[in-house]
């Protein structure tokens, strides 16, 4: 099977575009307003419109209250809901609600972080597992940490699932072969500054995605 790609954290229609035209099978949207990436509502729209229908959009929220998913959904257009800080039962009743594809975010460091990801069946279509950010740092992810791909050597993941976590186009190939991943999912890898895209970096990220 292909391997997939979401590029996250995308704000200008040139990356949207890049992310499309190297094939990306899903493009993400940020809205937390403390994060570099967060985009508006407009903004998200005017991106929105300009996704072809192969292409999955994906919102991405930090335990959001209901208010912000129902205006983001609407103006993102959003098919994929993902959630980082939220609890499991908080995730069940999103998705039970909005009727979306529901992503859960599972912070790693060491193997017995991955148990989490377990308290997610149920509630979640698919879980992400992503680098353990440092304590009382202000975003939960896209900081360009990795975690040790070894952790997840031989476990039985309940659900789908994808890989984040400081993948960038020198090591996505190496993550892909180590851990199986069906998908994977870069923001901070390819950009030049924090919140800006680099459309080359896009497009080598997903070169290196596609030769595998």
């Amino acid at each position: 099977m292909p391997v997939s790609a979401k590029i996250c954290g995308l704000s200008t229609p040139a990356t949207l575009d890049a992310a499309v035209a190297g094939g990306a099978s899903h493009v993400g949207f940020v809205f937390f307003a403390p994060s570099p990436r967060n985009v508006g509502l407009d903004l998200a729209a005017g991106l929105a419109a300009r996704v072809p229908a192969q292409v999955r959009r994906v919102g991405v929220f930090v335990d959001p209250d209901d208010a912000l998913l129902d205006a983001a959904v609407a103006a993102g257009r959003l098919e994929s809901i993902q959630l980082h800080k939220t609890a499991p039962e908080r995730v069940a009743a999103i998705r039970s609600r909005l009727r979306r594809d529901t992503w859960a975010a599972v912070a790693v460091k060491t193997r017995a972080d991955l148990d989490a990801a377990r308290s997610y069946a149920g509630a979640a279509d698919r879980i992400l597992y992503d680098a353990k950010t440092p304590p009382g740092a202000a975003l939960p992810g896209g900081m360009g940490l990795r975690f040790d791909w070894a952790l997840l050597d031989g476990f039985r993941h309940p659900l789908p699932w994808a890989l984040s976590g400081g993948l960038d186009p020198a090591n996505v190939a190496e993550a892909i072969a180590r851990t199986g991943a069906p998908l994977v999912d870069v923001s901070s890898g390819v950009e030049e500054a924090p919140g800006v895209k680099d459309p080359a970096r896009i497009g080598a990220f997903l070169g290196a995605v596609t030769r595998v």
